[in-house]
């Protein structure tokens, strides 16, 4: 296991903090070179020098594909190669669609969705000259269920759960393999506002079945198992890591009242 990524190149947007940085972590304790891609330019320089030797940063606004093309192509310039994409850059909004602005629903579905196809187009046609490689979406438990105030995100993340899914057939004589994880609430920064509000804090507690919101280390142990040659017969599959949220119907906790 402990080298299990000898020789791989993988590229990781929003590296720099949450589940794209415990991604780079755990592909780099395992032997690959990594390039951690963040609009936080000192705190993927930092993570990259955490990690030393074979870890570099590049400051990338996912939602450019210019900028994705480039930051491709300094990842082949640096390590030679690109074996690994994992599409982990998003962002969401709160609230319902009278209220939302229009500016803002359009940068979510930038961020989130476009990003994985501006990654894809430009890291598809490095991996076919190596002969193949893998890819990971973060997607969402949001892009498998509705959530009330998330319509943006929900929309976002359902495409690159469907989106994947096509990926993976147009890629798969390639020997690209295309897959998602879906994780549920996550102590990353972006789950913050939420996961930190005491009331909401204390319905996760109740609804999760585990009893509590998982960690980005986590997901990134579902990320790194979809990248590895472990996952080798795997793809257009969608890894739910949700501490057992979305195995509930819905309905009242019946052996509470029996």
């Amino acid at each position: 296991m402990q080298n299990r990524f000898e020789g791989k190149v993988a590229l990781i947007t929003g590296g720099a903090s949450g589940i794209g940085a415990a991604t780079a972590r755990l592909l780099a304790a395992g032997g690959a070179r990594v390039m951690i891609a963040d609009l936080n330019a000192e705190g993927a320089a930092a993570l990259a020098q955490e990690i030393g030797t074979g870890a570099a940063s590049a400051v990338l606004d996912v939602a450019d594909y210019d900028q994705v093309e480039a930051t491709v192509a300094e990842t082949v310039n640096a390590f030679g190669r690109l074996d690994i994409l994992l599409n982990n850059a998003g962002i969401g909004t709160l609230g319902r669609a009278p209220d939302l602005d229009v500016q803002e629903w359009k940068r979510v579905l930038a961020v989130d969705v476009d990003s994985v196809f501006f990654g894809c187009k430009a890291a598809i046609p490095r991996m076919r000259e190596v002969g193949g490689g893998a890819i990971v979406n973060t997607a969402s438990i949001s892009g498998t269920h509705g959530d009330y105030g998330l319509g943006p995100y929900n929309a976002a993340k359902g495409a690159v759960v469907n989106y994947t899914r096509s990926l993976a057939l147009d890629h798969a004589r390639e020997g690209i393999r295309v897959n998602a994880v879906c994780p549920g609430p996550i102590a990353t920064p972006l789950a913050a506002p939420l996961i930190e509000h005491p009331e909401i804090a204390k319905e996760y507690a109740r609804r999760i079945p585990m009893g509590r919101v998982g960690q980005p280390e986590e997901v990134a142990a579902a990320a790194a198992f979809l990248a590895s040659d472990e996952a080798a017969y795997i793809t257009g599959a969608m890894l739910v890591v949700d501490g057992g949220l979305t195995a509930h119907t819905g309905q009242p906790i019946f052996t509470d009242y029996f």
